[in-house]
Parts: structure tokens; sequence; C-alpha cells
């Protein structure tokens, strides 16, 4: 996705005071702002699937869901796209798919272990697939997934990330569809977690220092 399509969200700009949105009584002291109010990014996953089925014209999609993160992403962005149609009058047919993904590195290159079977993943052979995850940080994990996948020959494979962060370490990859681009800060909330904590609030938020040394493990 070039660049200008998508919300570029800045410190400066989208700094939301904790005080002007709801936050539940246990977190109030563990985020130190609201970086994307959870309407906002309704509307955002919203123009996303809109794109997502412009681009589609009806043909079967299978959707890809990356846990544990993406997973809010993926259920409200399946439910946008079943309710739209084509510029034809098409709806998408939607098959649903959830993979586990695991980076590792060696001397050679990077690489993944996928959770899928083997037989799974040579079902996606000619198939359209749309990977959903939550953030892509450096791409170096979803580099390594498309290629992989790759290896099995499907039909397309199209990412779509809520969010992409602005890092000196990311590898230059840009997914197909982009919610928003954010600082390179540690950000919770909307399913996104710090050690399993933070997945139960709507907004995504800037985790706080005494966050950060509450849920510590």
């Amino acid at each position: 996705m070039d660049p200008s399509k998508w919300i570029d969200v800045t410190v400066d700009k989208n700094h939301y005071s904790l005080d002007h949105f709801v936050i539940p009584k246990h977190y109030e002291h563990d985020v130190s702002s609201i970086l994307i109010p959870h309407g906002v990014i309704m509307d955002r996953i919203q123009k996303l699937a809109r794109l997502i089925v412009d681009e589609n014209q009806g043909t079967p999609l299978v959707v890809c869901c990356i846990l544990k993160g993406g997973h809010q992403f993926f259920a409200d962005l399946v439910n946008c796209i079943k309710k739209l149609t084509t510029t034809n009058g098409h709806s998408v047919p939607l098959s649903l798919e959830f993979i586990r993904v695991k980076s590792y590195k060696n001397d050679q290159s990077v690489g993944v272990n996928i959770s899928l079977t083997e037989e799974e993943l040579k079902d996606f052979a000619g198939k359209n697939i749309l990977i959903v995850e939550d953030i892509i940080d450096t791409g170096k994990t979803m580099v390594a997934l498309l290629d992989a996948l790759k290896t099995y020959q499907p039909k397309s494979v199209k990412v779509s990330s809520l969010l992409i962060k602005k890092t000196e370490r990311s590898n230059g990859y840009i997914p197909d569809y982009v919610g928003f681009a954010i600082p390179d800060a540690f950000v919770v909330g909307y399913a996104l977690d710090y050690n399993e904590h933070f997945r139960d609030l709507d907004h995504i938020c800037v985790i706080s220092e005494h966050g950060k040394a509450a849920y510590a493990v």
C-alpha cells in the first residue's frame, strides 16, 4: 500500500488524554495515553474492508488470522467484509484459517514455524489468501512467512495489517493493506498485549512505565 493511503499516527497530533475516554479501572495507571480510540479503529477497518472487496471482485478468499494478537482485528475485518458487495453486486465467499507463527534464526536466514500441518498448507494451492496481522514491526517474520507459503503455490497472497511501526529496525516490508502507521512505541489494547495483559482494552494505547513494571515477568 502506498503510504499516502494509510493514516500516519504521531504522538504530537494523536495523544489523547485518558480523561477523554473510558479506560478499565484496573488499567488507569498502566497506560500513558490513548493513541488510537476504538471508534477510529472501527471506522478504519470498514475502509480496509471496502478496499479488499473492491479489489477482490467476488472471488473466494481464505482469510488467515495470525494468533494471538490479530484475532480482534481479524474478527472485525471479516464481519465488515461479509456485509459488503463488489461494484457488480457480488459478495465475497470466505473461508477462515487460524495460524500461530514462531520465528527462528539460524546462521543462514530467518525462518518461521507454522502451526498448520503439511496437508493443511497444501490445501492453499491455487487459492487466494489474505493474511490478517495486528502489527508489522521489523517485517522479518512476515517476509519469512510469505516465503514459506509461496512454496505451497497459492494463487495469490495479500497481507492486511492494522498497524505498521515506524522503526529504524524495519526491513522495508509494507503490507498490501495498512490501517495506521504508528510511532516506535510499545502499544497495547485492541488485543495487543504486554505479557498477556491489556487484550481486554478497547483503545490502542501507549503503555506507561508503571504498566511495564506492574506486568513484568
